[in-house]
């Protein structure tokens, strides 16, 4: 199976480690083992004694009940028995794709977002049709265009909410016109919504799985609960004959998660509000400090984000955006991700959930870059 490079991926991997000031990276920053039991008020010692006498079997084929029961309190309608755990969000967007699609689907995706949702279905010879989300429009989806291309017989529109990189937000309303016009075609709309829940205002965003019988929900531990090291996902659906199918397929790439990421996992979602207000704080204090930063920077300009943690940035010039972020990173030690990794030129995407010390220093060279 021939697929496009994953461009985004190969950047942060040729380039993340040797940073001075990362302001890539997408997750809320991260913690250790330690911090988050002292977060949750939890006794890591207790845990760690109890977890040694375990047999490491394949544990719970289908998901540790606690991490199963944790997931389900970040939805309104999910029930343990309609998730499917993943290796990562980015283990469940492949998996839904390689258990639902097949040559000849029509899919419906946008751009720009996180290139799984368009060069997967693609690969696996799908009939696809790309939406562009503009700055114009805020970054969303046109419901006209999606009516026009959602004709009978679809079989996926694939979203992402809040995007990334631009951090737009689609509220109840716009979602409730995506399940519309899904309903009327027969399609599945899969969301990716690993950085629901990051939001700048206090408001709850659904999931299409709560809005929609052939909604598709795929998260993660990474972004919003700030543990990437589990590598933890998953897929929640309410569609019976789509979960056996996920379920199929899994036996022959999957068989089980990590006993011991299931069962962080299951302490960490337990205290869901705490890490929760943790995550919160930090992206609203790093935007409102982002935002600052952006008024005197004449020469770049944007659309603040609504939520998540990316903020795709514009500058005036011609100059090909992998060679403006490598001059960027070779002259300061400054890291962002080139704008055409999403097919967005003269741009950059910022990550701006990083230790609060790392941003101001990332942005100060960055100012001393833009204006040498």
């Amino acid at each position: 199976m021939k697929i496009q490079p994953f461009a985004v991926e190969e950047w942060m991997n040729a380039y993340e480690t040797g940073a001075k000031y990362n302001i890539a990276e997408t997750c809320v920053d991260s913690v250790s083992l330690e911090e988050l039991f002292s977060l949750c008020g939890e006794d890591l010692p207790a845990f760690l004694e109890a977890f040694s006498r375990r047999r490491l079997t394949y544990g719970d084929i289908e998901g540790a009940p606690a991490f199963l029961s944790g997931i389900c309190s970040l939805y309104r309608t999910v029930r343990p028995e309609e998730i499917v755990t993943t290796h990562g969000a980015a283990g469940a967007n492949h998996h839904v794709y390689y258990s639902l699609v097949e040559p000849g689907d029509r899919v419906i995706s946008i751009t720009p977002t996180y290139q799984q949702l368009t060069s997967i279905p693609e690969a696996y010879l799908a009939d696809l049709h790309v939406m562009h989300l503009t700055r114009e429009h805020g970054y969303l989806p046109d419901p006209e265009e999606l009516k026009r291309l959602a004709v009978p017989g679809t079989k996926l529109i694939c979203i992402n909410n809040p995007n990334n990189p631009t951090g737009a937000l689609m509220h109840e309303k716009e979602l409730r016109e995506i399940v519309e016009i899904a309903r009327d075609a027969g399609a599945y709309v899969l969301c990716d919504e690993v950085y629901r829940h990051l939001t700048q205002e206090e408001t709850w965003i659904p999931s299409i799985v709560d809005l929609y019988e052939k909604g598709i929900s795929v998260s993660s531990m990474s972004k919003v609960f700030s543990l990437a090291g589990l590598r933890l996902g998953w897929i929640a659906t309410h569609d019976a004959e789509l979960k056996r199918s996920l379920l199929s397929h899994r036996d022959y790439n999957h068989i089980s998660c990590g006993m011991f990421d299931e069962a962080v996992a299951g302490v960490a979602l337990k205290h869901a509000d705490k890490l929760l207000a943790r995550n919160r704080a930090l992206v609203r204090r790093n935007l409102s400090i982002l935002s600052e930063w952006m008024a005197g920077e004449p020469r770049l300009h944007w659309q603040k984000p609504e939520a998540g943690t990316t903020a795709l940035i514009y500058y005036d010039g011609e100059e090909p955006s992998y060679d403006f972020c490598k001059r960027l990173y070779d002259e300061t030690g400054a890291f962002v991700t080139p704008g055409d990794c999403f097919m967005e030129t003269h741009s950059f995407r910022m990550g701006y959930a990083c230790d609060e010390e790392e941003l101001v220093s990332g942005l100060a060279a960055l100012h001393s870059f833009l204006t040498r």
